[in-house]
Formats: structure tokens, C-alpha cells, sequence
């Protein structure tokens, strides 16, 4: 099991609350645990789906807006 939180920045939009709701609304299509924040969302899960999780709201935001920026720390250890 890892933790990741991932914050997107999305840049040159008139829409980034669209691009980041695009790319967190791409986790239901996954089995992970997440909790939204206000800057970041936390995943939870096995190493493959976390990083297909990460790939797939990058992919999101990309197609959403453009130009992104995500921010992303991953650790394997419980708190």
C-alpha cells in the first residue's frame, strides 16, 4: 500500500476549477480510497493503481485545460 497527494495547478485556463474537477471526477473510475482536500487529494491503494490513478488525472486535467502543472508526494508508510 502507498499514500499519494496530488494537487493539479492548471495554467493559461479561464476554467481551472473545471481542469481540476475533471481530473479528481477521473478517480471514480478507479478502486482507490481518496479524500478531497482543499489543496491536495489523497490516494490510497497498490502501487499500480495509485500510479494509473496519478497518470489518468494528469491525462484529465491535459485534456481539459492544456498546460498543467501536478505536484505529487508518494510515501509507503503508515502515519
Amino acid at each position: 500500500m502507498i499514500t499519494a497527494e496530488v494537487a493539479v495547478y492548471p495554467l493559461k485556463t479561464t476554467d481551472a476549477t473545471k481542469v481540476i474537477n475533471d481530473s479528481i471526477n477521473s478517480i471514480k473510475q478507479s478502486n482507490l480510497d481518496y479524500q478531497v482536500n482543499s489543496m491536495n487529494t489523497i490516494l490510497n491503494g497498490n502501487k499500480e493503481d495509485v500510479f494509473n490513478c496519478i497518470k489518468t488525472m494528469f491525462t484529465e486535467a491535459e485534456k481539459s485545460g492544456g498546460e498543467v502543472n501536478m505536484v505529487v508526494t508518494i510515501g509507503n508508510s503508515s502515519k
